[in-house]
C-alpha cells in the first residue's frame, strides 16, 4: 500500500507525508529533508512499534538538529577546515562545525524541500522518488547538482534507498541516510543491550574534531572490533574520548555489512550497501532536550546510526575512495535495510 498526504505548504511548496506499507512493515517519509519519519515493525510477539527516532509531524523536520532520518549531503560527515583542493584551486565551504564543514552545511540537503518526482506502486514493492537540484555555489560547492533519492519497500521487509546524481562541474558527492535505530521501539531508552556486528577488519583512524588522519588501521584487539556479535554497552565505556562509537569502518564487502539485534524484542536489522564505509554512531551527544514521536526525551546512547558512505574528509585524502563527480558521470549508491525477527 502507498498513501500520500499533502499536509500543507512551506515556502510556497507542497509538503508531503507518504506511507509505505506491506504486511509486516510500515514506513513514513516526508519530502522535508527527504526524511524517514517512522518505521513500524513487529517484535517476536507481533507487537508493532516505531524503531527510528523522529518527530510526530513533517513540519517539525524544518528544525532537525540531530539529523533524524534525513538525507545528508552534498557530503556526509566532515570536511576538515571546510576547505579542499580541486583541480588546483581551493574550494571553501560553509563552516558549521567548529572550524569544519559537517553534513552539507547550514542548509544542507536535510533542510531542503524535495520535489516528488514519481510514486511507485507495484505488486512486490511501493515507493517514492524524490528530486532536488542544488545550485552552483550552494554552501560553497561547485556545480549544479541534480540529485534523486528513491525509497522502496518490498514485500520481503526490505527498505531500499537508491541515490543518483549528475553535475555540470566537478564536485564531491557522498550521500547518506541518517536514521537512528532503537529496535526496542524505544521501550528501552538506551541501546546498550543491543548486539552489533560490522563486517570490517579496519577503520579510518581519526584525531581531534573527528577528522581522519589518513591512516587505515586494524580493529583487531581494540574496542572497535565488531567482527563478531558484541553487546554495545560492553564497549561504549572503553571509548571515552568519543563517549561511545563514532567511527568509520572500512567494509569488507560482505552482505550484509552490519547486523543489529535487540534480544528483548527479537527484532533484527540487516544493512547491505555498495558503499566502502559505514559510520557507527551511538548518539553520544543526545542530552534529553529533544522529545520526539516516542513521547519521552531522547537520551545519550538512545539509538544507533549506521551511515553507509565513502570515507570522511575524502576530498582531502587522495588515498581514500574518490568522491569527486565529473560532468558526464552518474553518481550511484545503494543501501538496503532489512527487518526481521529472531
Amino acid at each position: 500500500m502507498l498513501k500520500g498526504e499533502n499536509v500543507g505548504k512551506l515556502d510556497g511548496k507542497d509538503i508531503w507525508w507518504f506511507t509505505l506499507k506491506n504486511g509486516a512493515t510500515t514506513v513514513r517519509i516526508t519530502n522535508i529533508g527527504c526524511a524517514i519519519t517512522s518505521i513500524h515493525t513487529s517484535d517476536r510477539n507481533g507487537i508493532q512499534q516505531n524503531i527510528v527516532a523522529g518527530f510526530d509531524t513533517p513540519m517539525e523536520y524544518v528544525r532537525n538538529p540531530w539529523y533524524f532520518g534525513c538525507i545528508v549531503g552534498r557530503v556526509v560527515n566532515r570536511i576538515g577546515g571546510a576547505i579542499f583542493n580541486l583541480d588546483g584551486h581551493a574550494v571553501r565551504l560553509s563552516v558549521n562545525d567548529g572550524g569544519n564543514h559537517l553534513h552539507g552545511g547550514f542548509e544542507g540537503f536535510h533542510k531542503k524541500i524535495w520535489d516528488v518526482k514519481r510514486v511507485i506502486h507495484h505488486a512486490t514493492e511501493v515507493g517514492v522518488i524524490f528530486e532536488y537540484i542544488s545550485p552552483d555555489g550552494e554552501e560553497g560547492y561547485p556545480g549544479r547538482l541534480h540529485v534523486q533519492v528513491k525509497y522502496t519497500l518490498s514485500t520481503e521487509n526490505r527498505l531500499s534507498t537508491s541515490y543518483t546524481a549528475t553535475t555540470d562541474k566537478r564536485t564531491p558527492v557522498n550521500l547518506a541516510n541518517h536514521s537512528y535505530f532503537n529496535l526496542s521501539g524505544f521501550c528501552d531508552q538506551r541501546i546498550t543491550d543491543h548486539e552489533l556486528v560490522v563486517h570490517a577488519k579496519k577503520y579510518t583512524e581519526k584525531y581531534a574534531q573527528n577528522l581522519p588522519t589518513g591512516r587505515i588501521l586494524s580493529v583487531e584487539g581494540t574496542p572497535l572490533d565488531l567482527s563478531r556479535s558484541v553487546r554495545i554497552g560492553d564497549r561504549i565505556d572503553q571509548l571515552a574520548a568519543d563517549r561511545g562509537f563514532d567511527h568509520n569502518y572500512v567494509l569488507d564487502g560482505k552482505a550484509p555489512a552490519a547486523v543489529l539485534y535487540d534480544p528483548g524484542s527479537g527484532r533484527v536489522l540487516r544493512v547491505a550497501t555498495d558503499q566502502p564505509g559505514i559510520q557507527v554512531y551511538t548518539a553520544n551527544w543526545w542530552d534529553g532536550t529533544i522529545k520526539g514521536a516516542h513521547d519521552w526525551p531522547y537520551l545519550r546512547h538512545g539509538a544507533l546510526a549506521l551511515e553507509t558512505q565513502a570515507f570522511p574528509d575524502s576530498p582531502n585524502h587522495p588515498e581514500f575512495p574518490d568522491t569527486i563527480l565529473s560532468p558526464g558521470e552518474v553518481y550511484q549508491a545503494n543501501t538496503v535495510f532489512e527487518f526481521d525477527i529472531q
